[in-house]
């Protein structure tokens, strides 16, 4: 029987700071994981470590789903409802609870050297803060 070594990295990705909305970010983190290309079969898990801002898995082509997202998160969490905590402005309650719904982390199989992502799935970054500045993500990649 073959014997499987199995490879673990873990690497801190900043994203570039974003305006409020969906942005597609998985040529970002997949540039910041050479190793990955090394990889035939594994898991990929990434987690933002933020609570005014979260990561999904979702249409990677056309750019309206994004908006059309963005309005949606908009309208279920909206500023001025006079949050109890608006430490950071109208957009601080309304951000926290836009992460709550969507969350923070994801894990993709990884397959021959790539995620291994449907025709048309992508990783979003749901930026939910105006302003809400440069995004840390910590990947850990665990392979063969």
């Amino acid at each position: 029987m073959a014997t499987i070594a199995w490879v673990i990295v873990q690497r801190l990705i900043r994203l570039r700071a974003r305006p409020r909305g969906v942005h597609l970010v998985t040529d970002e983190i997949t540039a910041a994981l050479p190793e990955l290309a090394r990889m035939r079969a594994g898991l990929a898990s990434v987690f933002l470590r933020h609570t005014s801002a979260a990561l999904a898995i979702n249409e990677n082509a056309d750019p309206t789903v994004r908006q059309d997202a963005t309005a949606w998160l908009d309208r279920v969490a909206p500023e001025g409802l006079h949050y109890a905590h608006d430490d950071e402005g109208d957009d601080d309650m309304p951000a926290h609870l836009k992460a709550l719904m969507v969350g923070p982390s994801l894990t993709i199989p990884i397959s021959d050297g790539r995620l291994a992502f449907g025709t048309w799935q992508g990783v979003w970054l749901i930026e939910a803060r105006d302003q809400g500045g440069v995004r840390e993500v910590l990947a850990t990649l665990m392979g063969d």
